[in-house]
Protein backbone atom coordinates (compact mmCIF):
# COMPACT_ATOMS: atom_id res chain seq x y z
CA UNK A 1 0.00 0.00 0.00
CA UNK A 2 1.51 3.43 -1.39
CA UNK A 3 0.85 6.12 1.51
CA UNK A 4 0.25 10.13 1.00
CA UNK A 5 3.80 10.74 2.62
CA UNK A 6 5.21 8.07 0.24
CA UNK A 7 3.79 9.85 -3.16
CA UNK A 8 4.38 13.24 -1.68
CA UNK A 9 8.45 12.56 -1.13
CA UNK A 10 8.12 10.58 -4.21
CA UNK A 11 6.84 13.63 -5.81
CA UNK A 12 8.99 15.75 -4.41
CA UNK A 13 12.31 14.06 -4.45
CA UNK A 14 14.62 15.84 -7.88
CA UNK A 15 14.80 13.31 -11.34
CA UNK A 16 17.29 11.37 -11.79
CA UNK A 17 19.42 13.07 -14.79
CA UNK A 18 21.33 10.79 -16.99
CA UNK A 19 23.96 12.46 -19.26
CA UNK A 20 24.02 11.20 -23.08
CA UNK A 21 26.67 9.74 -24.62
CA UNK A 22 28.09 12.26 -27.03
CA UNK A 23 28.90 11.12 -30.24
CA UNK A 24 31.25 13.45 -33.03
CA UNK A 25 32.27 11.68 -35.83
CA UNK A 26 33.60 14.66 -38.26
CA UNK A 27 36.40 14.90 -39.66
CA UNK A 28 38.30 16.88 -37.36
CA UNK A 29 36.86 15.51 -34.02
CA UNK A 30 40.07 14.06 -33.23
CA UNK A 31 42.26 16.64 -33.48
CA UNK A 32 39.96 19.22 -32.13
CA UNK A 33 39.47 17.02 -29.17
CA UNK A 34 43.31 17.02 -28.39
CA UNK A 35 43.42 20.69 -28.94
CA UNK A 36 40.68 21.91 -26.66
CA UNK A 37 42.25 19.09 -24.01
CA UNK A 38 45.62 20.69 -24.46
CA UNK A 39 44.00 24.62 -23.48
CA UNK A 40 41.80 23.45 -20.88
CA UNK A 41 44.58 21.94 -18.76
CA UNK A 42 46.52 24.79 -19.43
CA UNK A 43 43.49 27.81 -18.81
CA UNK A 44 44.69 30.29 -16.05
CA UNK A 45 41.81 29.89 -13.51
CA UNK A 46 40.38 33.37 -14.36
CA UNK A 47 39.23 31.62 -17.26
CA UNK A 48 35.64 30.00 -16.74
CA UNK A 49 33.22 27.83 -18.71
CA UNK A 50 30.38 30.49 -17.94
CA UNK A 51 32.67 33.32 -19.60
CA UNK A 52 33.47 30.94 -22.72
CA UNK A 53 29.65 30.67 -23.04
CA UNK A 54 29.47 34.40 -22.87
CA UNK A 55 31.99 35.05 -25.35
CA UNK A 56 30.57 32.15 -27.67
CA UNK A 57 27.52 34.14 -27.78
CA UNK A 58 29.27 37.61 -28.02
CA UNK A 59 31.25 36.25 -30.40
CA UNK A 60 28.50 34.88 -32.94
CA UNK A 61 26.55 38.13 -32.35
CA UNK A 62 29.54 40.19 -33.31
CA UNK A 63 29.87 37.97 -36.62
CA UNK A 64 25.97 38.91 -37.17
CA UNK A 65 27.15 42.78 -36.69
CA UNK A 66 29.98 41.84 -38.64
CA UNK A 67 27.98 40.52 -41.73
CA UNK A 68 25.36 43.79 -41.63
CA UNK A 69 28.28 46.32 -41.00
CA UNK A 70 29.65 45.04 -44.70
CA UNK A 71 26.87 45.54 -46.33
CA UNK A 72 28.50 48.75 -46.40
CA UNK A 73 32.23 48.07 -45.99
CA UNK A 74 33.26 44.50 -47.01
CA UNK A 75 36.25 44.31 -45.16
CA UNK A 76 33.69 44.13 -42.11
CA UNK A 77 34.13 40.39 -43.59
CA UNK A 78 37.13 40.16 -41.12
CA UNK A 79 35.49 40.59 -38.33
CA UNK A 80 33.53 38.34 -39.31
CA UNK A 81 36.26 36.03 -39.59
CA UNK A 82 37.51 36.68 -35.87
CA UNK A 83 34.46 36.30 -34.14
CA UNK A 84 33.63 32.83 -35.70
CA UNK A 85 37.03 31.94 -34.86
CA UNK A 86 36.43 33.18 -31.06
CA UNK A 87 32.92 31.69 -31.25
CA UNK A 88 34.65 28.19 -31.59
CA UNK A 89 36.98 29.25 -28.69
CA UNK A 90 34.11 29.83 -26.39
CA UNK A 91 31.59 27.29 -27.43
CA UNK A 92 33.61 24.42 -27.68
CA UNK A 93 35.91 24.98 -25.24
CA UNK A 94 33.25 25.45 -22.22
CA UNK A 95 32.07 22.17 -21.86
CA UNK A 96 36.06 20.40 -22.12
CA UNK A 97 37.03 22.94 -19.19
CA UNK A 98 34.30 22.19 -17.06
CA UNK A 99 35.45 18.10 -17.69
CA UNK A 100 38.96 18.65 -16.69
CA UNK A 101 37.87 20.77 -13.32
CA UNK A 102 35.56 18.46 -12.69
CA UNK A 103 33.17 20.95 -12.78
CA UNK A 104 30.08 19.90 -14.83
CA UNK A 105 26.59 20.78 -14.43
CA UNK A 106 25.01 18.71 -16.96
CA UNK A 107 22.00 19.83 -17.21
CA UNK A 108 22.21 23.60 -16.72
CA UNK A 109 25.19 23.12 -19.33
CA UNK A 110 23.45 21.63 -21.83
CA UNK A 111 20.26 23.73 -21.76
CA UNK A 112 22.25 27.11 -21.68
CA UNK A 113 24.52 25.75 -24.19
CA UNK A 114 22.54 24.84 -26.72
CA UNK A 115 19.91 28.12 -25.98
CA UNK A 116 22.90 30.39 -26.99
CA UNK A 117 23.52 28.21 -30.09
CA UNK A 118 20.15 28.74 -31.05
CA UNK A 119 20.01 32.72 -29.89
CA UNK A 120 23.42 33.01 -31.65
CA UNK A 121 22.54 31.35 -34.63
CA UNK A 122 19.54 34.03 -35.36
CA UNK A 123 21.87 36.94 -34.64
CA UNK A 124 24.19 35.31 -37.24
CA UNK A 125 22.29 34.92 -40.18
CA UNK A 126 19.86 38.08 -39.47
CA UNK A 127 23.25 39.63 -39.83
CA UNK A 128 23.70 37.79 -42.65
CA UNK A 129 20.33 38.47 -44.02
CA UNK A 130 20.54 42.25 -43.76
CA UNK A 131 24.66 42.29 -45.49
CA UNK A 132 23.39 42.24 -49.37
CA UNK A 133 25.34 39.22 -49.75
CA UNK A 134 22.30 36.72 -49.46
CA UNK A 135 18.26 36.53 -50.03
CA UNK A 136 16.94 36.95 -46.78
CA UNK A 137 14.66 34.13 -47.88
CA UNK A 138 17.57 32.08 -48.46
CA UNK A 139 19.05 32.88 -45.26
CA UNK A 140 15.34 32.05 -43.51
CA UNK A 141 15.87 28.92 -45.05
CA UNK A 142 19.24 28.03 -43.35
CA UNK A 143 17.94 29.30 -39.93
CA UNK A 144 15.32 26.84 -40.48
CA UNK A 145 17.32 24.29 -41.44
CA UNK A 146 19.46 24.70 -38.18
CA UNK A 147 16.07 25.08 -36.02
CA UNK A 148 15.11 21.56 -37.57
CA UNK A 149 18.22 19.68 -36.67
CA UNK A 150 18.58 21.42 -33.84
CA UNK A 151 15.37 20.38 -32.67
CA UNK A 152 15.88 16.67 -33.67
CA UNK A 153 19.04 16.42 -32.30
CA UNK A 154 18.09 17.88 -28.56
CA UNK A 155 14.50 15.26 -29.03
CA UNK A 156 16.96 12.39 -30.00
CA UNK A 157 18.82 13.18 -26.89
CA UNK A 158 16.23 13.05 -24.37
CA UNK A 159 14.52 10.11 -26.10
CA UNK A 160 17.65 7.34 -27.12
CA UNK A 161 20.53 9.23 -24.37
CA UNK A 162 23.02 10.43 -27.50
CA UNK A 163 23.68 13.10 -28.18
CA UNK A 164 25.13 13.34 -31.63
CA UNK A 165 27.32 16.51 -32.36
CA UNK A 166 28.08 15.39 -36.30
CA UNK A 167 26.18 14.17 -39.33
CA UNK A 168 28.67 12.06 -41.06
CA UNK A 169 31.85 12.97 -41.60
CA UNK A 170 30.34 17.29 -40.96
CA UNK A 171 30.04 19.13 -37.60
CA UNK A 172 30.39 22.58 -36.43
CA UNK A 173 33.56 23.14 -36.73
CA UNK A 174 33.57 22.08 -39.95
CA UNK A 175 30.64 24.35 -40.75
CA UNK A 176 33.00 27.61 -38.98
CA UNK A 177 35.28 26.44 -41.35
CA UNK A 178 33.32 26.92 -44.53
CA UNK A 179 31.91 29.95 -43.75
CA UNK A 180 35.54 31.15 -43.45
CA UNK A 181 36.51 29.82 -46.80
CA UNK A 182 33.20 31.93 -48.01
CA UNK A 183 33.93 35.04 -46.16
CA UNK A 184 37.59 34.78 -47.82
CA UNK A 185 35.37 34.39 -51.34
CA UNK A 186 33.09 37.32 -50.71
CA UNK A 187 36.36 39.65 -50.14
CA UNK A 188 37.16 39.22 -53.85
CA UNK A 189 33.83 38.80 -54.95
CA UNK A 190 30.16 38.56 -53.96
CA UNK A 191 29.50 36.28 -56.81
CA UNK A 192 29.96 32.76 -58.48
CA UNK A 193 29.17 31.80 -61.79
CA UNK A 194 27.75 28.43 -62.45
CA UNK A 195 26.79 26.67 -65.62
CA UNK A 196 26.77 30.03 -67.25
CA UNK A 197 24.47 31.59 -64.91
CA UNK A 198 25.60 34.71 -62.04
CA UNK A 199 24.31 34.44 -58.89
CA UNK A 200 25.17 35.31 -55.21
CA UNK A 201 27.70 32.79 -54.05
CA UNK A 202 25.92 33.11 -50.43
CA UNK A 203 22.66 32.53 -52.42
CA UNK A 204 24.02 29.32 -54.58
CA UNK A 205 25.86 28.05 -51.37
CA UNK A 206 23.32 28.82 -48.68
CA UNK A 207 20.35 27.13 -50.76
CA UNK A 208 22.54 23.89 -51.08
CA UNK A 209 23.09 24.28 -47.34
CA UNK A 210 19.14 24.76 -46.34
CA UNK A 211 18.43 22.00 -48.33
CA UNK A 212 21.01 19.52 -46.49
CA UNK A 213 20.14 20.61 -43.82
CA UNK A 214 16.03 19.92 -44.30
CA UNK A 215 17.08 16.45 -46.06
CA UNK A 216 19.53 15.33 -43.28
CA UNK A 217 17.06 16.12 -40.78
CA UNK A 218 14.07 14.10 -42.28
CA UNK A 219 16.26 11.37 -42.67
CA UNK A 220 17.66 11.08 -39.10
CA UNK A 221 13.63 11.85 -38.14
CA UNK A 222 12.88 9.07 -39.95
CA UNK A 223 15.72 6.99 -38.88
CA UNK A 224 15.03 7.44 -34.99
CA UNK A 225 11.35 7.02 -35.54
CA UNK A 226 11.95 3.38 -36.44
CA UNK A 227 14.05 3.03 -33.91
CA UNK A 228 12.34 4.15 -31.52
CA UNK A 229 9.59 2.23 -32.68
CA UNK A 230 11.63 -0.81 -32.07
CA UNK A 231 12.46 -0.03 -28.93
CA UNK A 232 8.94 0.44 -27.85
CA UNK A 233 6.85 -2.32 -29.75
CA UNK A 234 3.13 -2.28 -28.61
CA UNK A 235 2.54 -5.16 -26.65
Amino acid sequence: MVTNAAVKADVGAKPQFVGARRVNEALTAAVERRALQWMAERAPQWVTSDGLTALGLGAQVGAGIGYALARYDRRALLLVIACIALNWLGDSLDGTLARVRRQQRPRYGFYVDHMVDIFGSVALLGGLGWSGFVHWQVAVGMLVGFLLLSGESYLATYTLGQFELSQGLFGPTELRILLVIGNLALLRSPYATVFGQRFLLFDFGGAIAAAGMFAIAVVVAVRHTAELYRQEPLP
